[in-house]
């Protein structure tokens, strides 16, 4: 083990991340020129469109150094806060980190986030400003900032550009003499004894993906012996399985007949149920020890991702509840913070709830179903969790049509902030308290810039807060945040009535200050949508037992017809039109108006 360095480089978005790894792999020679293209370890397409990393992604590369050949694993992760799950699962397989920081931009919110989870994790820190190709003058002042928000000289903080591969070469140098080698990483097991080489054949999982071909491929690091082709077992879910192949990332899979202790690779388990194969779970080979001791080999896991919006999905045009179902559960094993259970709409049948850690987190799922599953399907409001106390007793509500006409108490989530904007911008954010429920705790300087640190409700974060930062900064400023418990909050639930009909589908839990607002636009969105009908159609909007927004579709009008050269016998016509009237009010006693899938996608649509 002492040839192998296991990292990651870890950055806020838009720092250079995937360039560098992609010069990392031209300097080692592991994808040849006349195959290397920008990105190359970004493969999902959405990731190429939108210039971000989405998934981690796990490489190996063979390096020298005075001689001595090295097998470096690296691990390039997202920098986005929605997919900060992906970057804790991945140091949990390493011993070292590049901190990437943008030298035209400084520090940046993600930045501190990933650098303390990856101290937290034990990490070994090389720090790195990139994009000094740009001769940015504020090139030494940020090295300068990196240096003491690390406590370490200046000249420990390499400066270099992913771009021109300037000092790229030291810096993968100091990888292998800084890193450590993988037995220096202790991991813990079930029982809280530590892992060494004596311990049985065990890996932890840390990714994985679906192959019609081979099943579950689960990627993991090796914590003791050695795996091959065997017979394995998953001690969480208790699955059994002979192994189809073993092998590593080159970044394609790449079979190889053994993959040893402190090593990264993968295992293909020809597993075709996604409910079997765990993020999280340790796989032993299956001659190792008798049954009653394998609970004791577990390997410490990961925490369970906090899902932050709910929204509820519903098949649309071919797509059958059966094909989303399926498709969300292989999405599962590529992604392991998505959470789903059922759901029903009285017009658009059986559906999922599921759970996202953000706005873009959902909006990634969506755009992954759509392209690599060919699925249509519907979308609800977002939402997210409220705990309620009612009638003396508490509960959890995640779906507004279930939140009570008039709890005695609500507590809504709160999350802790932190944005790192430049000096001139500070007034225009500080100006968004007005715009979103933000409480500023504290602002301090940190490297050139200032950090506002503030609490704002959840409900807030999952409005177009991040869309308004970026236009009041310039662009400038980020963000990142965490869940930091709850608060009371002054919120009601809003249902829209549809000729006497409550519309569970448009039921939201909107703060008090807002109601009559929402309220308003969403009966005039209706009265634009609906179309018209026999009978006269009322839409209101209600909260607390009380209508606070109406709206009214009047009726068809038939035509009466022509009597007479000047428009017939006026008494004729008048019966004929009391007999319509009469006709319309005993439409009105029975009528009942159903929504298109149409019109939910209308005014669902943000």
């Amino acid at each position: 083990m002492e040839n192998i360095r296991n990292f990651v480089i870890i950055a806020h978005i838009d720092s250079g991340k995937s360039t560098l790894a992609d010069r990392l792999l031209e300097i080692t020679g592991t994808v040849p020129m006349r195959s290397m293209q920008p990105q190359y370890l970004d493969r999902l397409p959405l990731e190429r469109e939108r210039g971000i990393t989405i998934k981690m992604a796990p490489v190996r590369m063979n390096y020298s150094v005075n001689g001595k050949s090295y097998i470096l694993n690296l691990i390039d992760t997202p920098g986005h806060s929605d997919f900060g799950y992906e970057v804790s699962r991945a140091l949990m397989a390493v011993e070292g980190a590049i901190l990437l920081i943008d030298g035209t931009k400084g520090i940046q919110a993600q930045t501190l986030s990933n650098l303390r989870s990856a101290q937290k994790a034990g990490l070994t820190i090389i720090p790195a400003v990139n994009k000094v190709d740009l001769a940015a003058p504020q090139i030494d002042k940020v090295v300068q900032s990196v240096a003491e928000l690390l406590n370490v000289p200046e000249e420990s903080v390499f400066r270099v550009s992913a771009k021109t591969s300037v000092g790229v070469h030291e810096l993968l140098r100091a990888v292998v003499e800084k890193v450590p080698q993988p037995n220096s990483r202790v991991q813990v097991d079930s029982r809280g004894s530590q892992a060494h080489d004596r311990t049985p054949t065990r890996a932890l999982i840390f990714d994985s993906l679906y192959d019609d071909h081979k099943g579950i491929i689960a990627f993991v690091r090796v914590f003791g012996g050695t795996f091959k082709a065997e017979d394995m077992k998953l001690i969480a879910s208790g699955a059994e399985f002979k192994a189809k192949e073993v092998g590593f990332f080159s970044p394609n899979l790449v079979v190889s007949s053994v993959i040893a202790n402190g090593e990264i690779g993968y295992i293909a388990t020809g597993l075709k149920e996604p409910s079997l194969v765990k993020i999280g779970d340790t796989i032993i080979t299956k001659n190792i020890t008798q049954a009653n001791e394998e609970k004791t080999l577990a390997l410490a896991g990961y925490r369970e991702p906090t899902s932050v919006v709910f929204i509820s999905f519903y098949p649309d045009g071919a797509t059958k509840f059966d094909d989303l179902k399926r498709a969300f559960e292989k999405l599962r094993l590529n992604d392991a913070a998505l959470n789903f259970e059922p759901d029903a709409n009285e017009a658009l049948g059986r559906g999922l709830k599921v759970g996202f850690l953000g706005q873009l987190h959902f909006e990634i799922t969506s755009d992954r179903l759509m392209r690599e599953y060919n699925l249509e399907f519907l979308t609800s409001f977002p939402s997210i969790a409220y705990r309620v106390r009612n009638e003396g007793k508490e509960e959890i509500i995640k779906q507004p049509q279930d939140f009570p006409e008039k709890p005695e108490k609500v507590w809504e989530p709160v999350v802790a902030l932190e944005i790192l904007v430049p000096e001139k911008y500070l007034s225009n954010v500080v100006s968004l308290q007005t715009v979103f429920d933000i409480e500023i705790a504290e602002i301090k300087n940190l490297g050139g810039n200032l950090l506002i640190e503030a609490l704002m409700p959840l409900r807030e974060l999952i409005r177009d807060f991040d869309d308004r930062l970026k236009s009041v900064s310039q662009g400038y400023a980020s963000f990142t945040y965490e869940l930091a418990g709850e608060r009371e909050a002054e919120v009601e639930k809003l249902e829209i009535v549809v000729v006497g009909d409550v519309v569970p589908a448009l039921t939201r839990i909107v703060p008090k200050k807002d109601i009559e607002r929402e309220g308003r636009q969403t009966v005039e969105r209706l009265k634009e949508l609906l179309p018209k009908e026999q009978f006269s159609q009322a839409l209101q909007a209600c909260a607390l037992g009380r209508i606070i927004a109406r709206e009214t579709i009047p009726a068809m009008k038939k035509e009466l017809g022509n009597f007479g050269k000047n428009g017939g016998d006026r008494t004729r016509k008048m019966k004929l039109w009391k007999k319509q009237q009469r006709g319309k009010k005993r439409l009105e006693g029975t009528a009942r108006v159903e929504l298109s899938p149409e019109v939910f996608r209308e005014i669902l649509k943000k």
